[in-house]
C-alpha cells in the first residue's frame, strides 16, 4: 500500500492507495489541520493513529509519496515517515520525472500540488487539452495540453480567504458558512455574503476557463476538471466536464510510478 500525503497552507490531505488490476484505488482517506512547527513524532504519531483507528496496518506501507507547498513542514515530516515506517519519502519536486513539459518561465516556481493535479488529469484522460480548476485555500487553474504541455495557469483567493477577508477587513461582516445559495439577491447579510462568494467565484471560473480556451487551444473547448475541497460546490452548475476530489493522490501516485528509484 502507499501513503499519499498533499501538504496544503491550511490541510494535509492523505490517502492510502492500492494498486489493482484494474488500476490504481483509493482506500482511505483523511484531513489534518497543517500548522508549521509540528515535530516528527507528532507526525509520525499522527499517521500511524490514523491508520490504526480506520483499520489498517501501517507496516503494511511500502512507499510514500509527499507534494507539498509549505517547505517548513518537509524536515519534520521526512523524519516522521523515516522514524515511523521506515521510509524514505518521495518527495514531488524539480528534477523528478513527472511526465509533462512545463513551459513556465520559471519551472520550480509551480506547486508541487498543481503539478500532481496536472500527471493524475494527464493520466486519468489522454490525448485531451485540460485544464484543471483545484479549489483549495487557493483556486488555481492549470492548463495541459494533449501533448502533456504544462502551459501555466491563473491563481486567485479561494472561497474561504475571501469570506475571511470580508470579516477581518471590516467592521460589521460577519463569518458565514460557505454554500451553494439558490438565488443571487440576497435579504440578509449573511445571504448577501453567501451568494457574493459563490457567484463570484462561479463567474471568476468560467470567465478564467473562457479565456484559457482562447489563449492556449483556439478557441476550443477544453476538458475541465475540478478538484479541491470546495469543488463539489459547483456540482449542480456543471462548470466541470468531471470532478476528482482525490486528483492529487492519483498524481502522487503515478508521479511515484515514474521515480520507482527516487
Amino acid at each position: 500500500m502507499i501513503l499519499a500525503l498533499d501538504v496544503g497552507n491550511s490541510q494535509i490531505f492523505g490517502g492510502i492507495i492500492e494498486e489493482t488490476p484494474q488500476g490504481p484505488k483509493i482506500l482511505f482517506r483523511f484531513r489534518k489541520t497543517s500548522k508549521g512547527g509540528s515535530s516528527s513524532d507528532e507526525y509520525g504519531l499522527f499517521l500511524r493513529q490514523v491508520l490504526r483507528e480506520n483499520g489498517f496496518d501501517a507496516e503494511k506501507i511500502t512507499r510514500i509519496a509527499i507534494a507539498t507547498v509549505v517547505p517548513d513542514v518537509m524536515h519534520s515530516l521526512k523524519g516522521a515517515c523515516q522514524k515511523y515506517f521506515d521510509e524514505t519519502p518521495f518527495v514531488l519536486q524539480a528534477g523528478v520525472k513527472t511526465g509533462l513539459k512545463v513551459r513556465y518561465k520559471n519551472p520550480v516556481e509551480v506547486g508541487a500540488d498543481r503539478i500532481a493535479n496536472s500527471i493524475g488529469a494527464v493520466a486519468r484522460y489522454p490525448g485531451k487539452n485540460l485544464v484543471i480548476i483545484d479549489l483549495g485555500t487557493a483556486t488555481t487553474f492549470c492548463a495541459v495540453t494533449k501533448d502533456k504541455d504544462y502551459l501555466g495557469g491563473s491563481i486567485l483567493a479561494g472561497l474561504k480567504i475571501s469570506m475571511e477577508a470580508l470579516e477581518s477587513k471590516t467592521a460589521k461582516l460577519p463569518s458565514v458558512e460557505i454554500v451553494a445559495p439558490e438565488n443571487a439577491l440576497g435579504k440578509t447579510t449573511i445571504e448577501s455574503i453567501q451568494m457574493g462568494l459563490y457567484y463570484g467565484h462561479l463567474g471568476s471560473m468560467r470567465e478564467i476557463v473562457a479565456r484559457i480556451a482562447k489563449e492556449a487551444f483556439d478557441g476550443e473547448k477544453p476538458f475541465v476538471i475540478g478538484t479541491g475541497g470546495f469543488s463539489r460546490l459547483f456540482e449542480r452548475d456543471r462548470i466541470f466536464d468531471v470532478e476528482i476530489p482525490d486528483l492529487v493522490l492519483f498524481g502522487l501516485y503515478e508521479a511515484l510510478k515514474m521515480n520507482p528509484d527516487a
